[in-house]
């Protein structure tokens, strides 16, 4: 996964009215945690983050720091209910081989058998994968999958090796609801 460059500067004010000052300057304003360091409060541009957050699990480093540039990813985002705005962003500091626990997309490819019903239970998986190797998502292929049988992403190739919820079904195929024939009145 590539990382996406920001320029961050540090806060020094903080609480609502300067948070507001910042998000009315186009910037957003943003929480660094993570290895035991104290909080650092930052300053993003609006837009760049806007873009980085587009990609689900974004590897985000942050330039401009005191101590050089660090890597971090998006732990909560708040946005604007009716803009879509970003508001404000906890980042959390990792490294590169530090293992993380991320939850990413599935997706289903594929046609279900005649008459067969596709019951997507899961649509995203927990996943522990290196900070810098997350995958995108799992993607399922259900092409001919027979009534009554079970996938689970545990078994799809691209998935790392420890799969928080392995055990539990992402879809299956059930008997489509018979349709009531029409009546020759």
């Amino acid at each position: 996964m590539p990382e996406v460059h920001i320029a961050a500067t540090p806060r020094t004010d903080f609480g609502k009215g300067p948070a507001r000052r910042e998000r009315r300057a186009g910037r957003v304003p943003a929480v660094l945690y993570g290895h035991g360091a104290p909080p650092r409060h930052i300053s993003l541009p609006g837009h760049d983050v806007l873009l980085a957050l587009r990609t689900a699990n974004v590897l985000i480093r942050l330039d401009g720091l005191a101590g050089g540039s660090e890597l971090a990813l998006p732990k909560a985002v708040q946005r604007d209910p009716i803009k879509g705005s970003v508001e404000h962003v906890d980042l959390i500091l990792v490294r590169q081989g530090e293992k993380v626990t991320v939850d990413i997309p599935v997706t289903v490819t594929g046609e279900v058998a005649p008459d067969g019903l596709l019951d997507q239970q899961l649509v995203q998986i927990s996943v522990d994968a290196e900070a810098t190797r997350i995958p995108p998502g799992i993607e399922v292929n259900v092409e001919g999958m027979q009534i009554g049988v079970l996938a689970e992403p545990a078994e799809a190739p691209e998935v790392p090796e420890a799969v928080a919820g392995a055990a539990a079904a992402a879809e299956g195929a059930a008997q489509a609801p018979a349709q009531p024939e029409p009546s020759g009145e």
